[in-house]
């Protein structure tokens, strides 16, 4: 689900001066970040996902997680960290820009030396592979959560609806909305809508969980919930994110883009956890990359809450994902 309002409860702050980013340029970022008992000897790095905060992520530092220091990032782009909304001149982002910022911030400011962890979900999920692909001494573990090491052809295409919705409204009006003092509600109603029903499996919707489980008396009232998520987001770090996600592919960090080999080179220990019925990330293409991992172990979560089940929706599946994870660590 998106979030709407920021909360800074606990957020801090990691300036990077002349930051490098993989599309060439340089400027001085700022990293935004929460950590949870850091008195802890044992490390986890959360990423956030896509609609995501640092403080509406789900953390599991009441269960799997209560004995580990746990530090949730905000990647770059989602409005918490340096974003187009909030940094001049921002460029094109690709992963690789949040992981060096991540792990800037946790070697050079946090001090430390090794991730026993990394887990995320969804965006989050992609920027678990693309840690245990690129600091594979770094990092011992990577739980990627209704996620994948490349975005789908499929994947891509529904994202260019959103995008769609959003860059032909009349009040985005070409990007010119900000010259003209007007947060284009219009577009970003429409980006929520298109959006919206992909983020659910059918399933949910024929069984009414938007009355049942949600309590909406009818599924235009649960959009216009949904819409209300949005709002609070700047359309340039929604569409920034949402062309990341669509680049993602953990070959491009190969001289020759080979997908599988990146995938074969990982060190970590890897648990994947895509949902049944998820309409972004399908356990098929979790079930091919395991094959291609060293240590790659599957647990699809049975749930008919869709991509959403991975985020924390249902309780049902929250547990679920917080014994799973458990259980792998202590292996």
């Amino acid at each position: 689900m998106p979030s709407d309002d920021i909360d800074t409860t606990g957020v801090e702050h990691y300036d990077i001066p002349d930051f490098h980013f993989y599309a060439g340029q340089k400027l001085s970022i700022r990293v935004a970040y929460r950590s949870f008992n850091p008195s802890a000897s044992k490390i986890v790095c959360i990423p956030t996902c896509y609609g995501g905060r640092i403080n509406s992520t789900l953390n599991y530092t009441s269960g799997a997680l209560k004995e580990y220091h746990v530090v949730v990032v905000a990647m770059l782009g989602n409005g918490e960290s340096s974003s187009p909304s909030n940094t001049p001149d921002f460029p094109s982002l690709d992963y690789r820009d949040c992981i060096n910022s991540q792990y800037q911030l946790l070697t050079k400011h946090l001090g430390v030396k090794v991730l026993d962890a990394v887990i995320g979900f969804s965006m989050g999920g992609q920027q678990a592979y693309y840690w245990a692909c690129m600091y594979p001494d770094f990092v011992k573990s990577a739980v990627p959560i209704c996620g994948s090491a490349r975005t789908s052809p499929h994947n891509w295409a529904f994202l260019e609806g959103p995008k769609a919705a959003l860059t032909n409204s009349v009040d985005y009006a070409d990007g010119a909305y900000k010259t003209k003092g007007v947060k284009p509600l219009r577009g970003l109603h429409a980006f929520s809508r298109a959006y919206c029903a992909w983020a659910m499996s059918a399933a949910w919707f024929r069984e009414k969980l938007w009355q049942t489980k949600m309590g909406y008396k009818t599924v235009e009232e649960f959009i216009d919930n949904w819409e209300q998520g949005f709002e609070s987001w700047d359309p340039e770090d929604l569409l920034v994110l949402a062309r990341m996600w669509q680049a993602a592919d953990v070959g491009s960090l190969r001289d020759d883009g080979n997908f599988e080999k990146a995938l074969e080179s990982v060190k970590s220990r890897m648990l994947i956890m895509p949902a049944r019925t998820d309409q972004y990330f399908p356990p098929e293409d979790s079930e091919y990359e395991v094959k291609h991992l060293r240590h790659g172990e599957l647990a699809v979560m049975e749930t008919i809450w869709g991509h959403i089940g991975g985020g924390g929706a249902n309780e049902e599946d929250t547990e679920w994902m917080d014994k799973r994870i458990a259980l792998f660590l202590q292996d």
